[in-house]
């Protein structure tokens, strides 16, 4: 796997595209594998470890295929050697996508959800090989047919184009793309209601990977549209949306090893504020900048300068606010251990007896905290 990603990039730099083919594989594909390589390693009977390092090690295989295919058929005109091996191997990106989909149905010990689920399991698998099968069969007919012509990312066009005696491979993709996101949207559905019906370290894990899936979506739905977009501003959030895809690996691994595994609650109630203040304080910056400029007729220098204080200094009231009321909802550990202190912080101004403020510490550590142990020492003034 390491050796096709090295080969990538020289590949991709040779067909003057670095991240043609590869650029997928380049970003996913070290943090799927790291994932991969250690669940396999600490806990080797759990499968999902080894379904990730064949994904990736599929996805890395497309890429570098991709690239030394795009050398070949459209820089050299087929002279290099083993081409056809290139245009075969490049299709691994379906096998990749099945393999990644059945990670999602067998989250997060390697098992179904229960044997209910076993229809799924056969008809998503069913559905995945007939779509693998169909690639190599357009492959290997465009090859024995001395037809091979590829895209700008090394993608055989008989697949993603098919015409002529490969037409049928569309109406093909046409079933079987819509019947294998019905097989994903099955699989979410029983991972949701698992989350529903489990409790303690499942439900945690579950929740883990809600979030990262929500954040995952969430940048790809940002990151595919304007990571191409000739607006540096777009641009930027667009990389940034792409990096938030990878969330999904990371809580896929954190639940899995089930490494700081219910810090899950605190996560989500950041992510959850700050998204919250980051929208307000945007709204409040270009309001009070369109209130400057258009109505007060200030000069856009000094409008954006004071809308920029004006937002910093609402930052640590509105963060307060916004974050108390998230934990509320989110992380009630949290927000039940806070209003412990403050109520346990208001008595203490008045109180006088050494033996109730010790009761009183005792209760409201215990209440906050919910410590196995708990003792308290008090030195003993000798005058």
């Amino acid at each position: 796997m390491l050796a096709l990603l090295a080969v990538t990039v020289p590949l991709g730099v040779m067909d003057h595209s670095p991240v043609s083919s590869g650029g997928g594989s380049l970003i996913l594909a070290p943090v799927f594998g790291v994932l991969g390589f250690v669940v396999a390693w600490r806990r080797p009977d759990n499968r999902l470890g080894w379904l990730l390092l064949g994904a990736v090690g599929f996805l890395v295989l497309s890429g570098a295929a991709g690239a030394y295919a795009v050398l070949d058929y459209r820089l050299r005109h087929g002279s290099l050697p083993l081409g056809w091996v290139a245009v075969l191997l490049q299709p691994g990106w379906a096998p990749a996508i099945a393999l990644f989909g059945l990670g999602v149905l067998l989250f997060p010990d390697g098992r179904l959800p229960s044997r209910r689920w076993r229809w799924a399991l056969w008809a998503y698998l069913a559905v995945a090989a007939l779509w693998i099968v169909g690639t190599i069969v357009i492959s290997a007919g465009a090859i024995i047919g001395h037809h091979i012509l590829v895209d700008s990312a090394g993608n055989l066009l008989a697949i993603d184009h098919p015409a002529g005696s490969a037409a049928w491979w569309g109406t093909v993709q046409g079933l079987f793309f819509p019947v294998l996101g019905v097989c994903w949207l099955a699989s979410v559905a029983g991972q949701v209601i698992s989350y529903r019906r489990s409790s303690g370290d499942r439900r945690q894990q579950l929740k883990w990977l809600i979030g990262g899936s929500a954040i995952a979506a969430a940048g790809g739905l940002l990151g595919v549209p304007f990571s191409n977009s000739p607006d540096q501003g777009l641009r930027i959030a667009g990389s940034l949306g792409l990096a938030a895809v990878l969330a999904l690996p990371l809580s896929m691994g954190v639940a899995i090893l089930k490494y700081r595994l219910y810090d899950i609650d605190r996560i989500l109630s950041r992510t959850v504020a700050y998204a919250i203040i980051t929208g307000l304080l945007l709204g409040v910056y270009a309001g009070l900048v369109l209130l400057a400029t258009e109505v007060l007729g200030f000069a856009s220098t000094w409008a954006v300068a004071g809308s920029t204080l004006a937002a910093v200094a609402l930052f640590t009231p509105v963060r307060r606010r916004v974050q108390r009321v998230v934990d509320r909802r989110f992380n009630r550990a949290r927000y039940d251990a806070d209003a412990a202190v403050t109520a346990f912080s208001g008595r203490l101004q008045d109180a006088v007896d050494l033996d109730a403020v010790r009761a009183d510490l005792l209760t409201s550590v215990a209440a906050a905290l919910e410590p196995a142990h708990l003792s308290v020492w008090l030195q003993q003034d000798r005058r």
